[in-house]
């Protein structure tokens, strides 16, 4: 049966996962704008000219700023729009939006300010129930864009949905696996961006090689604790979704939150950062969250507490680093 795919997102994640889609002949895809100006540049270069440069969107791809078209026959849509503008555009959609009750997948990553709610924990409350799954790991668009193999999961607490999922985006150049716990996934998917910004930091620093395994090691366990606090498996921590995405987002040149770190290691200021970037890093807004919900919790989260004080304290990275070491000696377990 052929299957009508929406991406509602024209960045690079959403870009990147419309291209593996297309590249199944019996699936019909479509790419919405939902900045109008953007996407007309996107349709008529057929490239997303800010966020993946140099990469063709093939004509069997159709291009839309219409999202009732967009959504009117999908029975799956693929939802890619940062979690700091995802509300608004849900709320201001919402009517086209809930006249389709398709099937959600989430590429998105973060931790919404002030409600501390995951992605798809935004979609339920905006567009109601229906099935929902969240595709992550260690996946940078511009690879996957050009082809480069890689492995993912799908989390969803429908099974036969994650199944479907699974299926939809398995291609010779991309491994998915199944996994049933969506809360761990996401909230991986949001933590290791906070701990990016402290590699980048280290980085910028020139702390060296050990200082950054030490870094992701101890990383490893402050993600547990959250993620366990929340109901989610600490088996999630420790794989694709955990582990694997995060050495990717700490050691790769495509990553956001690791260029905001090492620009803030090398002594710039965080607005100044932010005044320079084209693309959403995160790590930045999904720190403030995180920082004051693991306070409510009493979670002991050391890295994340320092890259918060880096942030919005404008603590030296220098004197954070001497904190962490400093801290009380106590045993690894």
């Amino acid at each position: 049966m052929i299957r009508h795919i929406t991406v509602l997102g024209d960045g690079a994640m959403g870009t990147a996962c419309a291209l593996v889609l297309a590249s199944k002949p019996e699936l019909r895809v479509t790419i919405w704008s939902p900045l109008e100006d953007y996407g007309r540049l996107v349709q008529q270069h057929r490239e997303s000219v800010r966020y993946l440069p140099g990469v063709r969107i093939p004509e069997n791809i159709h291009l839309t700023l219409d999202l009732g078209e967009a959504v009117n026959h999908a029975d799956t849509l693929v939802l890619a729009i940062p979690t700091l503008y995802l509300r608004a555009t849900l709320l201001r959609n919402a009517d086209t939006l809930r006249s389709n009750s398709a099937a959600i997948v989430s590429v998105i990553k973060g931790i919404e300010q002030g409600t501390f709610l995951r992605p798809t924990q935004i979609m339920a409350e905006i567009l109601g129930p229906r099935s929902y799954a969240v595709l992550a790991g260690p996946s940078h668009a511009e690879e996957i864009s050009r082809g480069l193999p890689a492995s993912v999961v799908v989390a969803s607490y429908d099974k036969s949905w994650a199944q479907t999922v699974q299926l939809l985006f398995m291609t010779e150049r991309l491994r998915v696996y199944t996994n049933p716990d969506p809360v761990g996934v996401e909230l991986c998917g949001a933590l290791k961006n906070i701990i990016a910004i402290a590699a980048g930091i280290s980085d910028g620093l020139g702390l060296g090689d050990n200082a950054k395994a030490a870094l992701l090691t101890r990383a490893l366990v402050e993600m547990r604790r959250f993620v366990e606090a929340h109901g989610g498996r600490a088996e999630t921590v420790y794989g694709l979704a955990g582990i694997g995405d995060l050495i990717t987002t700490c050691t790769s040149v495509h990553g956001r939150n690791l260029r905001v770190g090492r620009a803030i290691g090398q002594g710039q200021k965080l607005a100044d950062i932010l005044h320079t970037m084209q693309q959403t890093a995160e790590g930045i807004w999904t720190c403030h969250a995180v920082y004051h919900h693991a306070s409510q919790l009493g979670l002991e989260m050391p890295i994340s507490t320092e890259v918060y004080r880096i942030l919005y304290e404008d603590k030296p990275p220098l004197q954070a680093l001497r904190d962490l070491m400093h801290r009380e000696p106590m045993p690894e377990y």
